[in-house]
């Protein structure tokens, strides 16, 4: 194994780990944005700033303005002096179609994802976009 793959199961790891951090009890998703070998920024799926923890309602469905771990990691990214240009994100389940959007703009180049989200429409979409997927299979690790 090379030291890129080694690299990548190592980041990907660590967002399984970030992905503990989300109070959503449906699924817990964590991401990582990695620049020349530092972690630039970091996301978990969950509410917005302010709001309270809950992501599910009464019926244990998810809450409309709950943000993917993709969304926290960029959206974090601009509040801060660091670029997301030319990195890679590393998230623990491929990203929908809306983050794919996010991760394009944001000039984010690699994508290394770790399950495959039911939809397949955002991986298509970056591949499209000339973006790097690779899937490693969380479960094997």
């Amino acid at each position: 194994m090379d030291k890129q793959q080694l690299l990548d199961q190592r980041y990907l790891r660590m967002a399984r780990i970030w992905a503990e951090n989300s109070y959503c009890q449906r699924r817990k998703v964590g991401s990582l944005v990695v620049k020349e070998k530092m972690i630039i920024s970091d996301g978990y799926n969950g509410t917005p700033s302010g709001f309270e923890n809950i992501c599910e309602d009464d019926q244990n469905v998810t809450k409309p303005y709950v943000l993917h771990a993709e969304a926290n990691a960029i959206t974090k990214l601009a509040r801060s002096n660091n670029s997301s240009e030319g990195a890679t994100m590393y998230i623990t389940a491929s990203p929908c179609i809306e983050c794919a959007k996010l991760i394009i703009q944001a000039g984010i180049r690699r994508v290394v994802y770790g399950e495959n989200y039911r939809l397949d429409d955002g991986i298509k979409l970056l591949q499209r976009a000339g973006i790097e997927t690779l899937f490693i299979d969380l479960a094997t690790m």
